[in-house]
């Protein structure tokens, strides 16, 4: 990366990281509108629309 000196073996990596950088979000939420530098991160974000609650408090049992 010429901003920060970061290197990467794969080029698509450096393309995600170089999102950091420019504060580029081409990914939009078609519901809300919020953007992700990655379409994974966008994929992972649809799960709040959808009601999705992956994660159990070990404690108390409660979905989050």
């Amino acid at each position: 990366c010429v901003a920060c000196g970061k290197r990467f073996r794969w080029s698509t990596r450096l393309i995600d990281h170089w999102r950091v950088h420019t504060g580029e979000r081409p990914f939009a939420c078609p519901v809300c509108g919020k953007g992700f530098g990655r379409n994974s991160d966008l994929t992972r974000h649809r799960g709040v629309h959808a009601g999705e609650k992956p994660h159990r408090c070990a404690d108390c049992g409660e979905a989050f």
